[in-house]
């Protein structure tokens, strides 16, 4: 009788307890859900808005082809970039595109430049940074111009690199005194230079919460002689605007030389035919126009010394973040309005705007506003340039765009470089992009390479290429080797395979012809042996993107299905984690009751 007792009391005991453990376990699961609201909150949802995804996306533009598709070849050891261009009908200006692509999905950084079709032309892998690659003419003579160096904290270390028609490097120039920048270089019709300098200088920051013996970015540009060197002007926007005039918080930043507050980031500047600058400040969002005697302001449109009203009630004086401030006249200027920096404004849209100005009467509008169709934002970088035919031409910088529109913003041509629902991200940015005529004659042989009973041809930056001829030895002596010709292609893009016809049964050479049929070039002597392992192949990394979705897919799958399970076998067996078995003494007495006495 008492162990029957004892077994009720313990029975009632265990169902408290059960429900004390479900009430704990309802209030852990409450904290447990709080903290990954939280959690999911703080860190997944800035990803997540971060994603621009669109019901016109294209599979290009989702992702399945790769953040940033490329393809590479058999004979030459690069990649190029697989682009999409739209519309189907798009009439892209027929000139040659530059570009200096970078970034996560990028193998090797360089300056590239694109035919009209999306086509290599010319690549080449750089060490460090290269950025604002394209044309410009020095001398009578055209060159390809690139920045290169080292970037750190926003701005770089290096010098500026001019390359003949032949790829050769003709001219490296660097600043006056100082180190030089990434962000511009621009030779002017005179055979001057002007380039962008960021300078760290001891500065009072407690105006923007710094501290009092502090250090800034001062931004600098100097115009130089590039023949001689010679330093002819330097401004520093230290002189005319203070630390206070910026829009971007000083943080952590100065108090160290090399962690300087950059309040200025100069980024663009441009000389007009009176002789007048004009600079802009990306973080003041400032475009300034600077007297090319004096070194004084003669004006500032935007920012907080804004001296312009706005005449269209657009973005004519409240543009913000911008880069590449160009003049198109005396009175009108381009630039490209970026509109976010990154941070917490991603439903903003980026815009190129031509802005005429009535400076006497310090009036500016909007002349025309160029928009991306899928609504880009670039969060840095990208320019505006106004092509000879009227057609306007920008560069998204961040997001691996381009786009030529109508001088009315009709869209003519659009070419992505990496897939646009990830832009934000960078996984591949060129820092602008630019059209432009050029004749590349390179100073190297044709590359050459075996493989699938094929040759294949390429000839890196060559543009006059028209046709290939395929040459075999006749077999007569090897003395005094002697080829004829067997067979003719044209050229299909950067590298063209031709298939071997029955003459070529030992010893070969390709010749690159142009439209009149000059050799231009000859490969070196091959020989048809056996095939190369190498492939041309297009890199477009879709399965990594597939494999990484469907693995973080069948992780919360198995998840969701492991809690269910879990919370259905606890509610048919009670809901605890103790389970009521029946005692030794009760069966012990029960087994004797059934014995005689």
């Amino acid at each position: 009788m008492f162990l029957r007792t004892l077994s009720a009391l313990r029975l009632t005991w265990l169902r408290g307890d059960r429900q004390k453990f479900g009430l704990r376990h309802l209030i852990s699961a409450i904290a447990v859900a709080i903290g990954a609201s939280i959690l999911f909150f703080l860190f997944a949802v800035p990803q997540l808005v971060r994603f621009r995804f669109r019901a016109s996306l294209s599979k290009y533009d989702f992702g399945f082809y790769g953040f940033g598709p490329s393809q590479g070849f058999v004979s030459f050891d690069e990649e190029a970039r697989v682009v999409e261009i739209s519309p189907a009908d798009a009439q892209c200006d027929p000139r040659y595109t530059f570009i200096a692509p970078r970034g996560d999905s990028v193998a090797h950084a360089g300056p590239m430049i694109l035919d009209a079709r999306g086509e290599l032309v010319w690549a080449k892998y750089n060490w460090g940074t290269t950025q604002d690659f394209k044309v410009q003419r020095f001398k009578g003579e055209n060159y390809v111009t690139y920045w290169q160096g080292d970037e750190e904290d926003g701005h770089g270390r290096g010098s500026w690199y001019m390359l003949d028609s032949t790829y050769t490097t003709r001219y490296i120039v660097s600043p006056v005194g100082l180190e030089g920048d990434l962000h511009d270089f621009v030779i002017t019709p005179n055979d001057t230079a002007l380039v962008t300098i960021y300078d760290p200088v001891p500065a009072d920051l407690t105006a923007v919460g710094g501290p009092e013996l502090g250090w800034l970015y001062d931004g600098v540009f100097q115009e130089i002689d590039i023949a001689t060197g010679e330093l002819l002007f330097e401004w520093r926007s230290s002189h005319f605007y203070p630390p206070e005039s910026s829009y971007f918080p000083v943080r952590d930043r100065g108090y160290e030389r090399t962690l300087g507050f950059d309040y200025f980031h100069l980024n663009s500047v441009d000389k007009n035919d009176q002789g007048h600058y004009l600079v802009s400040g990306r973080h003041t969002h400032t475009v300034t126009c600077v007297d090319g005697n004096t070194g004084q302001v003669l004006w500032t449109l935007g920012g907080k010394h804004n001296e312009f009203s706005d005449a269209s009630d657009e973005s004519a004086t409240d543009f913000t973040w911008q880069h590449d401030a160009r003049w198109q006249s005396t009175n009108s200027l381009t630039l490209l309005n970026n509109n976010a920096n990154g941070e917490g404004d991603s439903s903003r849209d980026s815009s190129g705007l031509s802005i005429e100005l009535n400076i006497p009467a310090r009036q500016a509008k909007v002349k025309s506003k160029y928009v991306h169709p899928q609504g880009l934002m670039a969060t840095s970088q990208g320019n505006i340039q106004v092509l000879d035919t009227g057609n306007v031409f920008v560069g998204w910088g961040h997001s691996a765009a381009f786009t030529e529109y109508t001088p009315e913003g009709d869209v003519v041509c659009d070419v992505h470089f990496g897939a646009s629902a990830y832009f934000t991200f960078g996984r591949i940015v060129s820092y602008r992009s630019f059209k432009g005529d050029w004749v590349g004659t390179p100073n190297t042989l044709p590359d050459a390479a075996v493989a699938d009973n094929s040759v294949f041809v390429s000839w890196n930056g060559a543009t006059e290429v028209a046709t290939w001829r395929l040459e075999a030895w006749d077999g007569v002596s090897l003395d005094n080797v002697t080829f004829v010709a067997v067979d003719q292609v044209e050229r299909t893009g950067f590298e063209t395979q031709i298939p071997f016809p029955p003459e070529i049964t030992s010893y070969f050479r390709v010749c690159a012809m142009n439209i009149e049929g000059e050799v231009l070039g000859i490969t070196e002597t091959l020989s048809r042996g056996p095939s190369s392992s190498r492939g041309s192949y297009v890199s477009v990394r879709a399965w990594g993107v597939i494999i990484i979705a469907v693995f973080a897919l069948c992780c919360l799958l198995s998840g969701c299905y492991c809690a269910v399970s879990r919370l259905l076998r606890r509610r048919r067996f009670g809901g605890g984690s103790y389970q009521l078995v029946g005692h030794k003494d009760d069966d012990i007495e029960t087994e004797r009751g059934h014995l005689p006495i």
